[in-house]
């Protein structure tokens, strides 16, 4: 009788996985690959969200600045020229440097400011995958208005600590 070595037997029913046990494996896998996708879109989402909210509110509060330092807005037609490299907001660091026009979905941002109306107004249309729960945001002075995708309550809702108190009454 000769001998085989030990790892070349196998003995029956002990080979491996049987086809139903590698199929329930992978289903279990695909389960939980899906829920986890779906989890990061959603999170993605906000974060755009709360990053075109955060960019609206950091030139609002330059504009802000401006008003406090110099008595009155400075005329701008549109946020293109609010963010642009030779704006008052950016030459006297009111702003930061490279700031971008469009929104974290691809969408222009809006805005315009006027020493005559002594106001401002910022807009961001928001997701337009999902208007219902990150509708549209806009920002005048010492007022913002628009729904936020995390449950925590905003803080944004009444008058502004650093908006002028007369920014809106005209003269």
């Amino acid at each position: 009788m000769t001998s085989t070595p030990a790892l070349i037997q196998a003995r029956p029913g002990t080979r491996g996985f049987s086809l139903l046990e590698l199929l329930v494996a992978m289903m279990i896998i695909a389960v939980l690959g899906t829920l986890g996708f779906s989890q990061y879109r959603k999170h993605s989402a906000q974060a755009r969200y709360l990053k075109a909210q955060d960019d609206l509110k950091i030139v609002a509060e330059g504009l802000d600045q401006y008003f406090l330092k110099h008595g009155f807005f400075p005329d701008f037609g549109s946020f293109d020229a609010m963010v642009d490299g030779n704006s008052s907001l950016v030459k006297e660091s009111l702003i930061k440097v490279g700031m971008s026009a469009q929104d974290p979905f691809g969408q222009p941002y809006e805005g315009k400011s006027s020493r005559a109306s002594g106001t401002y107004e910022l807009k961001c249309a928001g997701d337009p995958a999902n208007q219902e729960d990150s509708g549209p945001i806009l920002r005048t002075p010492g007022q913002v208005t628009g729904s936020s995708p995390v449950s925590a309550p905003r803080s944004g809702a009444g008058p502004s600590p650093a908006a002028p108190a007369d920014a809106g009454v005209q003269k």
